[in-house]
């Protein structure tokens, strides 16, 4: 065996991603960590698929390390500012997609049941809470494959409702777009669609089979080409490996959004998913910073499983390449208080601010 090299204990913990390749050791990891340091910081470039793979593979002991060169990336290519957004599931279950991991799929039997969209005032009094906790953005999230006639019409009719009364910027999530609803959404006033790759597009048939990975690169493409802000994410710990996860930040670069959201698998029961180990919260670090890494010009968003895979560590995470977070509840299940989330933030001096991507 290389004297660089160590056994892949990585890939026999439940919770860790598999690996096709062996961890470095310690003098390997540090040399690795402090090329990508120059490179990111001194000659302003982002790293290579190569240069990615070696960090993505530093053992367990050096992600301490890694952690605190993503956040000198963060503030070197981000500033200081941490963006907050709430978001509201204002259509929530019964959706006809089979999305392995959701317990809003019609074709699973959980506890979430379908409801109708909620009314103009429901949306409005969330947005005014939203608001007033100091955040900037709002997201209208949908369960559904994506927009009919009549759900168009209800966006459209709530954006600039929202926007005016609040002074939030309005982000919608509402599945897969054709080009009119795409044009429409855009001249409407939408400042972000969320639409997640979610994985690698080699593991995504394992997780969805109702539509393709395609479909959801279209819509991100879509989505920039009118006008607004793409806002396209992952979901980590549903049993894909070390190279599909570099695999996905190589294709999130490709379709080149404004904001990544990062999730991590909270297992729902009566889904497919519910029998997945949580993701280790030293692994979560590691992949925090990764992404960060990766992708240094994002807003790299705290989202749904953070409390659930990181507890105590979350304000690690905020240091490991963080700098947006959605705060409050989540679709289908809560997060915690908003006021522990603007406690973490203050005791970080971290100010919260209006972010966009660095050009």
């Amino acid at each position: 065996m290389s004297d660089t090299l160590q056994p892949v204990s990585i890939s026999l913990r439940p919770g860790v991603a598999k690996t096709s390749r062996p961890l470095l050791d310690a003098a390997a990891a540090r040399t690795a960590i402090r090329a990508a340091e120059v490179a990111l910081l001194d000659e302003r470039r982002m790293l290579t698929p190569d240069e990615l793979s070696d960090l993505a593979h530093v053992p367990d002991a050096s992600v301490p390390s890694l952690a605190a060169l993503a956040h000198e990336v963060r503030l070197a290519w981000c500033g200081p500012e941490v963006e907050v957004e709430g978001i509201l599931s204002a259509k929530t279950g019964g959706c006809p997609e089979d999305c392995h991991f959701c317990s809003q799929s019609s074709k699973f039997d959980t506890v979430v049941k379908a409801t109708p969209f909620l009314d103009t005032d429901e949306v409005l009094n969330a947005a005014r809470e939203t608001a007033a906790l100091g955040a900037s953005e709002f997201c209208i999230v949908l369960a559904v494959r994506g927009p009919d006639e009549r759900t168009m019409q209800r966006l459209l009719e709530l954006v600039p409702i929202v926007r005016d009364e609040t002074g939030l910027n309005v982000a919608i999530s509402a599945g897969i777009l054709t080009e009119e609803q795409a044009e429409r959404l855009g001249a409407g006033g939408v400042h972000r669609y969320n639409h997640n790759l979610e994985t690698a597009k080699s593991y995504f048939p394992r997780v969805v089979t109702s539509h393709d990975w395609e479909e959801r690169k279209e819509t991100c493409e879509l989505v920039r080409r009118n006008g607004m802000e793409l806002c396209c994410g992952a979901l980590l710990g549903m049993g894909e490996t070390v190279d599909q996860r570099l695999e996905l930040l190589d294709q999130l670069r490709e379709v080149d959004p404004t904001e990544v959201p990062l999730n991590f698998l909270k297992p729902m029961a009566g889904t497919p998913f519910a029998h997945l180990p949580a993701v280790e919260p030293l692994e979560a670090i590691r992949w925090i910073a990764m992404f960060r890494i990766a992708l240094p010009t994002v807003i790299l968003r705290y989202a749904g499983g953070r409390e659930f895979t990181l507890g105590d560590l979350q304000a690690m995470g905020m240091t490991a390449g963080i700098n947006a977070l959605i705060i409050g509840n989540y679709l289908t299940y809560l997060g915690r208080s908003p006021a522990e989330d603007l406690k973490m933030l203050d005791d970080l001096r971290m100010p919260v601010g209006l972010l966009s991507k660095v050009i």
